[in-house]
């Protein structure tokens, strides 16, 4: 498996303040198979300690010390940016925190209260300046939240989205987990990912988020799987995403599914 999006350097972002909490992280994940986990520390004004030009030396400094542990996993560098950040850094700096290393995919927050007017063309604007967007977490979107077709729009011009698997796992009355849901059922989702910011409290292990997936949608057992590896490889990789697997049929229920 592929984890997108992690805040797993130590000591810059809100995620884990030392390096021992890096490595627990790094274990966890590996225990919930996952292989390859995308550090992308917040690239906003209030994380100053974030300078993406030093992102990439940090995470090769942590994979060494992940390799030294025996930990079955490699750390790829990225960012979490802001959007107002993106509109302020030159391409040269925003190329530092494209996922992967891969000077075309940018990870871009996605704010969880109101979004503003300029919004789309503001993330637009990016793919004019030659960058791929994921959007990063949109199911916590107050205005995505109202109006999910503005969210379909974006899918429409070629906007990548990301959903955070414990969303699927939230409780029933959750907004989020109910436009999660909604994007699967519509195909809007380009990866899952675990947003985790230390080895208990939002921890890298996805599991419990996909089997929740799986059970409340079991015709979207092989997409799950390609939200996971196939899909997020191919971003990291700045290649187009291969073809989205097909929904199984339908299985005829005797109860009402919960």
């Amino acid at each position: 498996m592929v984890d997108l999006h992690s805040h797993v350097l130590p000591g810059i972002d809100d995620g884990p303040e030392q390096v021992e909490e890096s490595l627990a992280m790094a274990r966890v994940a590996a225990r919930a198979g996952t292989q390859t986990l995308v550090a992308t520390p917040h690239v906003r004004d209030d994380h100053p300690r974030v300078r993406p030009t030093e992102v990439r030396g940090r995470v090769s400094a942590l994979q060494a010390l992940v390799r030294q542990s025996e930990i079955a996993l490699t750390v790829v560098s990225g960012g979490e940016v802001g959007l107002g950040r993106a509109m302020e850094l030159p391409d040269e700096e925003l190329r530092e925190v494209t996922l992967g290393a891969n000077d075309r995919d940018l990870l871009i927050e996605t704010p969880f209260g109101e979004l503003p007017s300029v919004f789309e063309d503001l993330v637009l604007g990016l793919a004019e300046r030659g960058f791929r967007v994921t959007l990063a977490h949109p199911e916590h979107s107050a205005g995505f939240q109202r109006d999910p077709e503005r969210l379909g729009r974006f899918v429409s011009e070629g906007v990548l989205v990301q959903v955070t698997a414990s969303s699927f796992a939230a409780s029933r009355r959750s907004r989020a987990r109910g436009l999660a849901y909604q994007m699967l059922r519509r195909g809007w989702i380009s990866a899952i990912a675990s947003d985790s910011h230390s080895s208990a409290w939002r921890s890298p292990d996805m599991s419990a988020g996909l089997a929740a997936a799986g059970r409340r949608d079991p015709e979207a057992t092989a997409e799950l799987a390609w939200l996971v590896d196939a899909a997020p490889r191919a971003i990291l990789a700045a290649d187009e995403l291969p073809p989205r697997p097909p929904r199984a049929p339908a299985k005829r229920r005797l109860w009402p599914r919960v």
